[in-house]
């Protein structure tokens, strides 16, 4: 890489921990103060540094709680410490030097300030008089940012992988990414001893020809060469043309040996984290590694001579390499989560488990924290996360390839994966549940954690974990279930602003009224009670009265919508549904169908028509034949055309629903008038025969007691059909007819709060998902209440948008108003033991754009900085404040944006962090804009 001239080592004994601080500060001020690009800096092992630290700081005044020491108690303990041994990098070395390679090849994950330190060649060169050792680890410092002004420390150099065909061999190499075209050319040339002018070289990822690389005054890092990439060396022959047996494509024509992808060396290791895409973290002024030495007092000239000032880590985009924006907009909602920051950059490998059974070996953990690491370095170059995709596709296959794929997906699976792997608990216990029996739910929900606990605690049940309060209860005996179960994150529903308009058709079966025709307003997504409600007030629907609607398929009663809670997406536009008036509460009831029926001439059968008619009945009623032919007249009798409404008179004013005395039997009529015009009627038995039931009035009726439904058809002759108004059995319209031209109606914005409130409302279980009830003894379609009972730092909102049926797939671009600070969710919590407020803060937003076919996802991220610094006592922290800055990470493109944009309908999984405290206390208290 870069070598450096070892001086004589003498001994450092001559040399007291003042004057070893004296020379190294005038060192560091001459740094500071002559520092270009194209200088050296060199690697010490951070537990070396950490003991010459503690050896030339142990004489200096401690500070204490009453004020500082006095010099001569600092000097008390002068000379306790050992001086350090000589200097051993072995520690950061992962493959020594050889003759093939005379490069010392580092850790991939080695982190600075927690795995080594920079210094320059100067301090080297003193330490290594002082006290020797070794070996050198020089690197060069080079220019960064959008500006190339800013400089850094290249700690690691690109490892490319040069590929000659034509002799079947391979070779890697170190390059910087300042190092031009040219000169990678004129190294593949030596490498493998070819003639340069018949040589060219291509961007070979994927063992694809990508792009000719002809610009070769261009850098490594202008045409974005990354790290660990191929390279294809190309040999043409004096024609001009390529005697490579690889194709433009990449695909192999003639040669039969299939190439595997070279390995590369401790790419995953039980070290750490990442190479910090190959750049030094920031050297910033105050925040050297010196801070701690007793020079280091005047803030602003402490630097060791590499400054990038006005660099800003974190903000580090991600290459889009064939649909992969799904996982870099997760991706960058999850490394810029505080909590996670600070975790991974620490030594987290300590919390691997290896041995679960339900992880992954510990590799998601560690690509994901190599992968964390190197999107908070320094710099502003975007990369490509191949290697985690990778790692990715072999524990989740169905996100590997080049589809695109839900990013809400992609984070629930990270989120569980990096649980498994950092699980603390290497044996789970058996844990036995107890039941409620009456017992307070603050007890029970502590129980039921403290067991969740035992069995899953990491880092990611620390921040990402809540619990809730699932209440089933039973549709038939009311039993009640109450559990306690963790969450990761919630998904909300989100209803579609849309109106739907839905149009109606309401009988009266008192014969009160003709039947009216409503087109009502509901939610395009709401439910059967909406609908309901709506026609109740369309059609004045008196207090004793209630609807019963029903679907209607060739010309018959399909079913009834007797659900309220079902779902009116259910219902298609080009159905028929039609509603009936019945007694509010009328007992143990039954409907008799009267279904119409016409003869066709041409084949003289009775074939269906027209809306059947319903009427409802007890099962405990006697009721004759005679009964059903008053019924008939009566149900009937709005449709009488104006010269035969007196046939009716007596029908009418004997309202058969006035009489539902629950002291005796119920029966329609308590007296009969067989005057009227006779209907051809017919009973329809179990075996589906229809009995004629016109004659013979007195004749009581067996009804079915296991049917819901009695099947009567009604026979219309041409006579009895030149009686009535028949159109308004004829034609039944469709529910949502098509209005071509009509405007779009404008779509309203939904707040926040409104769809953690439908999160909350009572719901019926789903028939595939139905509940065993254990007092029943059988399945049952229980209602189920959620309430939120524990609440995590890190609160992770999914957004509903996409909406899923048989046929249709479509995705919801409603804009929900989400509060972007102050988000309260206190009064949702059903813990009212819990005093503390639940107010949070939102810090990241994942969004995607477009529709279900071609959509694109992005990031909005409310930025921290990560630095690092030191203590008087040669501790390193981690300090994590914000910039109150928003950024739009789009790949790999990053931008600054106002708070005004972070809000749009694109908005899909949403990150809250719950506010301290006292920032709680500082807040207006206001009820946030998202009201």
């Amino acid at each position: 890489m870069t070598e450096v001239i070892m001086p004589r080592v003498t001994s450092p004994a001559a040399y007291s921990a003042e004057i070893q601080r004296r020379v190294l500060r005038d060192i560091s001020l001459s740094d500071e103060a002559h520092a270009k690009e194209g200088d050296t800096f060199c690697l010490i092992t951070q537990r070396w540094w950490q003991t010459w630290s503690a050896f030339v700081n142990q004489d200096l005044p401690i500070s204490t709680n009453n004020g500082p020491s006095s010099e001569h108690q600092g000097s008390s303990v002068s000379n306790t410490l050992q001086r350090p041994p000589s200097i051993d990098n072995s520690d950061l070395i992962c493959r020594s030097a050889s003759e093939n390679s005379p490069e010392f090849e580092i850790y991939d994950t080695l982190v600075e300030g927690t795995d080594y330190i920079l210094v320059s060649e100067k301090m080297w060169n003193q330490f290594y008089e002082w006290y020797g050792g070794g070996p050198a680890l020089a690197r060069k410092v080079i220019t960064r940012g959008s500006s190339e002004t800013e400089l850094t420390v290249e700690v690691y150099p690109l490892r490319l992988q040069l590929h000659l065909m034509t002799r079947d061999e391979q070779y890697a190499i170190r390059l910087s990414r300042k190092e031009t075209l040219g000169q990678l050319h004129m190294m593949a040339c030596e490498v493998f001893d070819l003639n340069s002018d018949q040589v060219r070289i291509w961007d070979y990822y994927g063992r694809r020809k990508h792009a000719l690389l002809t610009e070769m005054d261009k850098t490594l890092d202008d045409v974005n060469i990354q790290m660990d990439q191929d390279i294809l060396v190309e040999v043409i022959d004096q024609s001009g043309s390529n005697t490579t047996a690889v194709q433009v494509n990449g695909d192999s024509e003639n040669h039969p040996l299939a190439f595997a992808r070279p390995s590369r060396t401790n790419q995953s290791n039980a070290r750490g984290s990442s190479a910090n895409n190959g750049i030094s973290r920031s050297s910033h002024p105050g925040l050297s590694q010196f801070q701690n030495l007793s020079f280091a007092k005047d803030k602003g000239s402490t630097s060791v001579g590499v400054s990038t000032r006005g660099s800003c880590v974190g903000l580090i985009g991600l290459l889009n390499f064939g649909n992969t924006c799904f996982m870099n907009s997760a991706i960058q909602c999850l490394v810029h989560t505080p909590e996670f920051a600070s975790f991974f950059i620490g030594d987290f490998h300590k919390e691997i488990n290896w041995q679960n059974p339900l992880g992954m070996e510990g590799e998601l953990a560690m690509a994901f924290g190599e992968l964390l690491r190197r999107l908070w370095a320094p710099g502003r170059s975007a990369f490509a996360p191949r290697a985690f995709k990778t790692k990715l596709a072999r524990f989740a296959p169905q996100f590997g390839g080049q589809n695109q794929h839900d990013s809400q997906e992609l984070l629930a699976f990270l989120l569980d994966g990096l649980h498994e792997d950092l699980n603390r608990v290497k044996q789970k216990p058996y844990v036995n549940t107890r039941d409620v029996d009456g017992r307070p739910d603050e007890q029970v929900a502590d129980e039921c954690w403290a067991n969740h606990i035992s069995r899953n605690d990491s880092i990611i049940v620390d921040v990402c974990q809540g619990q809730y309060k699932s209440t089933l209860v039973c549709p038939v005996c009311d039993k009640i279930s109450v559990t306690f179960d963790p969450f990761m994150y919630l998904s909300l529903p989100l209803q579609s602003a849309t109106p739907r308009t839905m149009t109606v058709t309401v009988f009266c079966c008192d014969g009160s009224v003709t039947p009216v025709t409503c087109t009502v307003t509901v939610p395009k997504l709401g439910r059967c009670r909406d609908l309901i409600q709506a026609l109740s007030n369309a059609c004045s629907l008196k207090q004793n009265e209630q609807i019963l609607l029903a679907e209607i398929q060739d010309h018959m009663i399909h079913r009834f919508l007797d659900d309220p809670l079902m779902s009116l997406s259910s219902i298609k536009h080009d159905e028929r549904l039609s509603a009936y008036k019945i007694p509010l509460l009328m007992r143990n009831s039954m409907y008799l169908q009267f279904v119409h029926r016409r003869e066709d001439v041409e084949t003289s059968t009775w074939k269906l028509y027209g809306t059947p008619l319903v009427y409802p009945v007890s099962r405990d009623a006697t009721i004759t034949r005679g009964d059903i032919q008053l019924i008939a007249h009566t149900i009937l009798s709005p449709m009488l055309k104006a010269d035969n409404s007196d046939a009716n008179t007596s029908s009418v004013a004997s309202n058969p629903l006035s009489t539902n005395n629950d002291s005796e039997p119920y029966s329609p009529f308590k007296q009969n008038d067989y005057s009227l015009i006779k209907f051809p009627l017919k009973l329809v038995d179990g075996n589906n025969n229809p009995i004629d039931i016109s004659a013979e009035e007195e004749k009581t009726i067996k009804l079915s007691s296991s049917s819901m439904l009695v099947l009567l058809y009604i026979d219309w002759s041409p006579e009895l059909v030149k009686i009535y108004e028949m159109h308004y059995l004829e034609y039944l319209p469709e529910v949502s007819k098509s209005r071509h031209g009509k405007k779009k109606a404008r779509v309203e914005p939904v707040s926040l709060y409104s769809c953690i409130e439908a999160f909350l409302r009572e719901e019926p279980l789903v028939p595939e998902d139905m509940w065993f009830c254990p007092q029943c003894e059988e399945r049952r379609q229980a209602s189920k209440k959620l309430d939120l009972w524990r609440l995590p730092t890190v609160l992770v909102i999914h957004l509903k948008r996409f909406s899923y049926s048989k046929t249709v797939k479509t995705k919801l671009e409603r804009f929900v108003n989400f509060p972007l600070g102050d988000f309260d969710l206190t009064k949702y919590v059903a813990n009212k033991q819990d005093l503390h407020p639940q107010v949070y803060e939102l810090y990241a937003v994942a969004n995607h754009y477009g529709n279900m076919g071609s959509g694109h996802y992005t990031a909005h991220v409310k930025v921290c900085l990560l630095l690092s610094w030191s203590s008087l006592f040669y501790e390193f922290y981690l300090l994590l404040f914000s910039e109150n800055k928003w950024y739009n990470f789009d790949d790999n493109h990053v931008s600054p944006i106002g708070e005004d944009d972070v809000k749009s309908n694109a908005a899909y999984v949403l990150f809250y962090r719950r506010m301290k405290t006292d920032d709680v206390s500082l807040s207006s208290g206001a009820q946030s804009s998202a009201d």
